[in-house]
This record gives C-alpha cells, sequence and structure tokens, in this order.
C-alpha cells in the first residue's frame, strides 16, 4: 500500500515538474518574438493600383491587345469572367479578381510561357500565380459538359438543301479524328508517347460538328496509339462517345469501317475536283472528295484550336501530365465559349484548306461488312446523280 503511495506521488511531481518545464520555453519564445523586429510592408492598396494598370493600359486597353494577350475580345473576356461568378466557379480574393485570375490563365495558355514570366508581367509571387491557374483550369473544367455537347440528331446545316451532301451525308452528324499534342513525361514511359513526331506526344481524338465545335474529346493517349485504338476507349462505357441509331460521323481510314463511322476508299485517289483539271473518274474517288470536304470541319477544328492556344503547339510543356491532359480538354471548352460568342477570327476560312491525302495506315479492326455496303450504296447513288446531272 505505501509502495503505491509513493509511486503516484512521484508520478504527479514528474507531471507537475513538466508543466513548469513547458511554461517556461512558451513564456521564453513569446519574449523572443516581442523582441524581432516587426517586418514593414509596401501598401497594399499601391500595389493593387500598379497591377490594375497593368492590366488597363496592355490588355484592356484595345480588342487588338486583348486578343493578342488572352486570345479573346474584350467582350467575351469579361463574359466568361461572369460566367465564373455566375456559377460560383471562381470568386474575388482580397487582391485579385476574377478577371485577374482568368487573365493570367489566358496569357499562359495562349503564349506557352512559364508561371515564372507570367508572375513576373502581372506583379505576383510564383507560388500565387501557379495556385490560381490550377484553381482557373478546374473552372473551366466545370464548363465542360456545358459547352461540350453531343450533336444535334438533325441534318447538319451545312449538308440539308445541298445538292453535293444531301441526301448522301444527310445521316452524318460529325466527323472524328486526331491530333498530336506535344506532351513532357517521364523518361521511363517516353518511348511509348513518342510516335509519328520526333518528340513525345499525346494522342487526342475529337469530335466535331459542321459548325467547327467539338462534341466530343478524348485526350491523354500515347503517341503511339492507333486511331482504331482510341476510338475503341472512346466507345467504353465510362469514356461516353454514343453514336445515335442510324446517325454516323464521318472518319479516317485509320479508324476502320464499323457502325456509326464510315472512312474513305482506301487506295483511291485524293486532290481531286469534280469539274475541271484533275476531274473524278469514278463512284469511289467522288465519294471520297465529298467525305474529304465535310471531314475538313475537325482539321479546321483543331487548327484553330493550335492557333489560339500555343500551349497545344508550340515547345515543350513543362506542366505534370495529367495537368496537360486537363489543359487541352480546358482549350476545347474555350474553343467553343468562343465560337458561342459570334465571329472568331483564328477560324481560317474553308477555301484556306485543301484535302489531306488518305494515310495509309495497318487496319488493326476489321471492316464491318454492314457499313462498307452503306459507304458503296452511297457512293453509287452519289455517282449516278452526278453522271444524270451533267448527262453522260
Amino acid at each position: 500500500m505505501g509502495k503505491s503511495m509513493d509511486k503516484r506521488k512521484r508520478l504527479i511531481r514528474g507531471a507537475a515538474v513538466f508543466v513548469v518545464w513547458a511554461a517556461i520555453v512558451v513564456a521564453v519564445r513569446v519574449l523572443k518574438r516581442k523582441r524581432r523586429p516587426r517586418i514593414s510592408y509596401g501598401p497594399m492598396h499601391e500595389r493593387d493600383r500598379m497591377r490594375i494598370e497593368y492590366l488597363t493600359s496592355k490588355i484592356w486597353h484595345s480588342d487588338v491587345t486583348c486578343i493578342n494577350m488572352l486570345r479573346f475580345n474584350r467582350a467575351s473576356f469579361f463574359r466568361l469572367c461572369e460566367i465564373m461568378r455566375e456559377r460560383n466557379l471562381l470568386e474575388n480574393t482580397v487582391h485579385l479578381c476574377v478577371e485577374q485570375q482568368v487573365a493570367m490563365f489566358l496569357h499562359t495558355i495562349g503564349h506557352n510561357l512559364r508561371n515564372r514570366v507570367v508572375s513576373t508581367n502581372f506583379g505576383r509571387s510564383f507560388s500565387t500565380t501557379s495556385i490560381y491557374f490550377r484553381q482557373v483550369l478546374h473552372a473551366i473544367g466545370e464548363l465542360r459538359n456545358e459547352y461540350i455537347r453531343p450533336p444535334s440528331s438533325e441534318t447538319p446545316e451545312k449538308i440539308a438543301g445541298n445538292p453535293r451532301f444531301d441526301p448522301y451525308f444527310k445521316d452524318c452528324i460529325g466527323a472524328i479524328d486526331g491530333t498530336h499534342v506535344r506532351a513532357s513525361v517521364v523518361k521511363d514511359v517516353e518511348d511509348s508517347f513518342r510516335g509519328r513526331k520526333p518528340f513525345p506526344t499525346q494522342n487526342v481524338m475529337a469530335a466535331v460538328d459542321f459548325d467547327l465545335r467539338f462534341t466530343y474529346v478524348l485526350a491523354g493517349w500515347e503517341g503511339t496509339a492507333h486511331d482504331a485504338n482510341v476510338l475503341a476507349d472512346a466507345l467504353g462505357r465510362e469514356r461516353g462517345l454514343q453514336v445515335p441509331e442510324g446517325k454516323y460521323y464521318l472518319v479516317d481510314a485509320g479508324y476502320g469501317a464499323k457502325p456509326g463511322f464510315i472512312p474513305p476508299f482506301r487506295n483511291v485517289r485524293y486532290h481531286l475536283n469534280e469539274w475541271g483539271n484533275n476531274p473524278v473518274q469514278n463512284a469511289e474517288e467522288l465519294f471520297n472528295l465529298r467525305h474529304s470536304s465535310l471531314r475538313i470541319a475537325v482539321e479546321r477544328a483543331f487548327g484553330s484550336l493550335k492557333r489560339r492556344f500555343k500551349i497545344l503547339d508550340d515547345a515543350k510543356p513543362f506542366f505534370p501530365f495529367p495537368v496537360q491532359v486537363d489543359i487541352v480538354v480546358a482549350c476545347c471548352v474555350l474553343h467553343n465559349y468562343a465560337l458561342s460568342q459570334g465571329i472568331d477570327e483564328f477560324i481560317l476560312p474553308e477555301v484556306t484548306w485543301t484535302a489531306q491525302p488518305i494515310r495509309s495506315q495497318t487496319q488493326q479492326a476489321r471492316d464491318h461488312r454492314a457499313t462498307v455496303d452503306r459507304r458503296q450504296q452511297i457512293a453509287t447513288q452519289m455517282w449516278a446523280d452526278r453522271q444524270i446531272m451533267y448527262g453522260h
């Protein structure tokens, strides 16, 4: 009994000593902090004034400067910021309004600038620039379902009533193709990302309607991935690409003929005319010519995307690969947003585009007989109508 009482007393004394020691340590630290001279900062309102002055004089001065710096005119830019506020995707902070956050992001992806350059231009710290880049990237990603929508099942305006395409392509709802975007990956997987290009790329597959709007985007595949494999992944349950019953997309020969996807005839001439020099000679050539005239929409969309956002078509990216994938999707969202705002100076006129040669690729997916027959029926009808029109 006596031993247990002594042990309890020792524990109590030890706890008391520890509490006293801890109190002394805390008191010493408080005294040291009081002796440390305070750091005096410049008035924040003056810094903010200089930052706003930079935006006003260098970016928002005119539509020309705004487009050059941010790739959008002033009305489109401020409307985008308003959308971000309305949907509670971004909000003003004490010293950084939504307009500044979005401007730094657009300046980065529009010119493929490093965060240190952007932070210098906008008078911000490197960490602040990096943090808000990620926040704006996430916010734009939240707009994906609003701006990247499946195409209408109605006959597209470009086709309806046009004797070159109607009724042959009346069930076509768009075009699908892939593009390669330069990628930065770890050395261990670099070989799998180095395909047609001498540097690593990601294979981006997209569906586009004939108004040049992206209706589906799948980014992140390795540069060596075959088009048919990327399309098969897009058609998976979790990826979301769906083709309405009876409708189809126009695709490159590398995707193969399968239900819902019609490629051109293989080993058929290209760079043809319907009349004049080098005219078409048979149904297959006529089909390929008109097929390419419609499918060129996806090439024009990719061209516009890379003209506007140099981060997709410039030097080696410096973000982690998952962020690179998100940036591709964000650029497609912004492309569609720009088209919703009216005339877009980054869209090159259709007359400046020529049909691309049909790439000769190893066919990994077997052509579906029904799709091949449908393509032949379209070509035969198209050729017969043409012969009647020209009296041959």
